[in-house]
């Protein structure tokens, strides 16, 4: 079997954390982090992520704005928003932008988002 995809899920939410972890450790490498500035740190620390999913609403930095610092530095890397909130104007610009490549709903569906990394990287 080929080496499992490394994914960063940035969420403030420690139970979206550990749901999203629960979910998908089996199918990608997870790491976790509860805020824009330790997601920025993680992948600081680890070159081999290839996606990272966010949560929008966010104290400090919402997920957009962590996805604009991440692509600086990181502009190889498939980024999503996931929310459980409407389409806003700022998400709504950042996929027309591509800054985003899709956007993810709350609460998630682990087919879709699975299907959804897989083809980001193909």
């Amino acid at each position: 079997m080929s080496e499992k995809i490394t994914l960063l899920y940035v969420d403030d939410e420690p139970t979206n954390l550990l749901l999203f972890e629960l979910n998908f450790n089996k199918i990608f490498n997870i790491l976790i982090a509860d805020s824009g500035l330790e997601g920025l740190k993680i992948l600081k620390e680890n070159p081999q992520i290839k996606v990272v999913i966010t949560d929008m609403r966010m104290p400090e930095m919402n997920g957009i704005e962590f996805i604009k610092a991440s692509k600086e530095e990181f502009s190889k890397i498939s980024y999503f928003i996931l929310t459980g909130y409407e389409i806003d104007e700022e998400i709504s610009e950042a996929l027309k932008k591509g800054l985003i490549k899709k956007i993810l709903k709350k609460p998630f569906n682990k087919k879709i988002i699975e299907e959804v990394i897989k083809k980001s990287l193909n």
